[in-house]
């Protein structure tokens, strides 16, 4: 049997970039080719695309781990990595998107609505694309970029035109079962619904669909009984239909009390989104009454006796009894008719188009604060200088330079000496902490050293060829000395 669900969570983990690759062109009989490391390919992202042929998000349940292929590194030769393959993931038509923290961040409506959930890493330059004057032969390259990580919360809206509202065991579910092709679970005990039904509704030359939601009990717009988790579905109903039981033998209902208690249900429920209020709230959406189950002569009698006093509301009444299949092609065309004239007084959807928005001139790049955790340290948040911390190798001092410069460039020094930043104060980027030394020359501005190294970094520890020699020779005159004394010589001899 298959199950509704519409709401998830799902972990969107999006591909990472490839590595960009360090090399040097090598050919027979031509000395230093030059550069030729390629760049890493971008990772794949996470895409939500709305499918008219998904109405659940059951695979999601079973399956909520998304993860999107990573970039390939580059190569040498100039060879640049295949960029990971992107992850599609098919949504019903009505899903909202939420973070953690019950924002919203889309609202999927329309068929082939897209939503990129994460956002792959980008792929890491080669050194033939860092190449410049200051360095014709970059001995490294940049990383590759983690892709996006991010929970979300997924919620289903049906968008249905009917939205079929009473309480429970009123005959909504049989109702479904005769008017469509659906066949919900009907059974003689309250509740009986525990998911939505759609149902697909033909009434000559017109189609609409109908939503069979849960029953409703007072109280449910504070969360009684199933009444939050499924009066979302009513939301974007364009008529709402009261299905009224008529033949209950509960004490103190019938059917004036009853459609009473579920409008100030409506009246009190209000939606989350504000593009839900677009169809009016609840309690001014269309209206029609259906009572259910006259096939019994005392339903029918009290059907009799209310019918008036509903009809002063200005709301259309219809006698109907799923059983006997009565008054059932009248209560069809009454809601077509109802449907069409909603859908005359909508405007025609317009597709929607892509929105630029340019980076003002004056926009900060980055902000300083204060470390609350290091006396005296800053920590410097922005997206470039922390994309740039993700993309450095720091066994590399050439790379470590690099990043210096990028930093220098995009004002990160300046601002620290604003800030009144002492010599050798703890700087925070991305989780990185460095020691900050003031006034360091551009790589234009010194002589560069061997590939992968830079001479302002001064960490380079590896003794020299010429040291080494010095070294073993002040040994050896060492060690003829103290020969020399052990043997009585003086310095005569």
């Amino acid at each position: 049997m298959s199950r509704f669900i519409d709401r998830v969570t799902i972990d969107a983990v999006a591909g990472n970039g490839g590595h960009g690759c360090s090399s040097v062109h090598r050919e027979k009989f031509k000395p230093l080719g030059g550069p030729d490391g390629g760049n890493g390919g971008n990772g794949g992202d996470v895409t939500l695309v709305v499918d008219p042929q998904v109405h659940t998000l059951l695979d999601f349940h079973f399956r909520p781990r998304a993860k999107a292929g990573n970039g390939r590194p580059g190569e040498g030769g100039n060879r640049n990595g295949a960029n990971g393959d992107s992850l599609v993931l098919k949504v019903p038509d009505g899903t909202v998107v939420l973070d953690t923290d019950g924002q919203l961040l889309a609202d999927l409506v329309g068929e082939g609505t897209e939503f990129v959930a994460a956002q792959g890493g980008r792929g890491g330059l080669g050194n033939a694309a860092l190449a410049s004057r200051a360095r014709k032969a970059p001995g490294f390259a940049l990383l590759g970029e983690p892709g996006e990580e991010r929970q979300l919360l997924l919620e289903l809206k049906s968008v249905a035109d009917v939205g079929l509202v009473g309480f429970p065991s009123a005959g909504k579910s049989s109702l479904v079962s005769v008017l469509s092709a659906a066949k919900p679970k009907i059974a003689d005990y309250p509740f009986t619904t525990l998911a939505p039904n759609l149902g697909v509704v033909t009434a000559g030359d017109d189609t609409f669909t109908i939503a069979d939601v849960p029953g409703l009990i007072p109280g449910a717009s504070q969360g009684r009984g199933l009444g939050l988790d499924f009066l979302r579905h009513l939301e974007r109903c364009a008529v709402l239909a009261h299905v009224v039981d008529c033949a209950t033998l509960e004490p103190g209902r019938d059917p004036i009390s009853d459609i009473d208690a579920l409008e100030a249900e409506l009246a009190a429920y209000q939606p989350v989104l504000a593009q839900d209020q677009l169809l009016g709230d609840l309690a001014a959406r269309p209206r029609v009454v259906v009572l259910n189950k006259v096939d019994i002569p005392e339903a029918d009698e009290l059907a009799d006796l209310v019918e008036g006093e509903i009809a002063e509301r200005g709301w259309p009444v219809f006698r109907v009894s799923a059983v006997a299949h009565k008054g059932l092609a009248e209560l069809k065309y009454g809601l077509a008719e109802l449907v069409d004239t909603y859908r005359a007084e909508q405007e025609k959807p317009v597709a929607r188009r892509p929105v630029i928005r340019p980076k003002a001139v004056d926009r900060s790049e980055f902000t300083i604060v204060d470390d609350p955790d290091i006396p005296g340290g800053y920590i410097v948040r922005g997206q470039r200088p922390e994309r740039w911390i993700r993309q450095t190798q720091f066994d590399n001092d050439e790379a470590v330079g690099y990043l210096a410069d990028r930093l220098n460039r995009l004002g990160v020094e300046d601002a620290l000496v604003k800030r009144g930043a002492e010599p050798g104060a703890a700087v925070t980027i991305a989780g990185v902490t460095f020691d900050w030394e003031p006034a360091v020359p551009m790589a234009d501005e010194v002589p560069l050293t061997g590939r992968g190294t830079d001479v302002r970094l001064e960490r380079n520890e590896r003794v020299g060829a010429a040291e080494r020699k010095a070294a073993r020779k002040l040994r050896r005159q060492r060690l003829d000395e103290q020969d020399g004394q052990s043997l009585g010589w003086s310095d005569d001899d």
